[in-house]
């Protein structure tokens, strides 16, 4: 099995009183998170087995086994949850988890080196590489589109991107 973990979704806080919680997921198909249990945290000293109840704007209410009180679901409250790589589905050539971009290197069409990727965000209209200047702590969002990233070449660990005008 691997030892590599994928961030699958993350505890939003409590719901209602008898130990029930928030979940937001972050997979293609948001209920296959149950599927991926049991889920460790970030450092996997936790285990944590969900079993979702229903689903509710923006997520999900579960249930963790050894949960019982909503003091309890607030303490888990931003405990990201992570599912080992092996477990999650191959994904199609055009498509890539957020872990296999970060620390690849980002050329533009010129072969100059932009900088490296240092994380990808989401904030609702898609996905952007947050990319970190060489030498620099600055940093510069580039969408991940495929007009604005042609080229991802994960067994390089390169990335070509063609960055709007004045972005760098």
């Amino acid at each position: 099995m691997s030892d590599e973990q994928i961030c699958v979704g993350v505890i939003s806080g409590s719901y209602g009183v008898n130990g029930e919680v928030r979940i937001k997921s972050f997979c293609a198909q948001p209920d296959d998170i149950e599927t991926y249990s049991p889920l460790s945290s970030e450092d996997g000293t936790r285990k944590f087995t969900l079993a979702l109840i229903r689903p509710m704007k923006a997520g999900f209410v579960a249930r963790i086994a050894d949960v019982s009180s909503k003091e309890q679901g607030d303490a888990l409250k931003g405990v990201k949850l992570f599912a080992h790589r092996d477990q999650l589905p191959n994904l199609p050539d055009d498509e890539y988890y957020y872990s296999d971009l970060t620390g690849l290197t980002v050329y533009d069409t010129g072969g100059v080196v932009l900088g490296q990727v240092k994380t990808v965000h989401n904030h609702g209209a898609g996905d952007l590489l947050e990319v970190q200047l060489p030498g620099a702590s600055a940093t510069v969002l580039i969408p991940f589109t495929k007009a604005d990233v042609p080229t991802v070449d994960l067994a390089t660990g390169r990335i070509v991107a063609d960055p709007a005008e004045g972005l760098f």
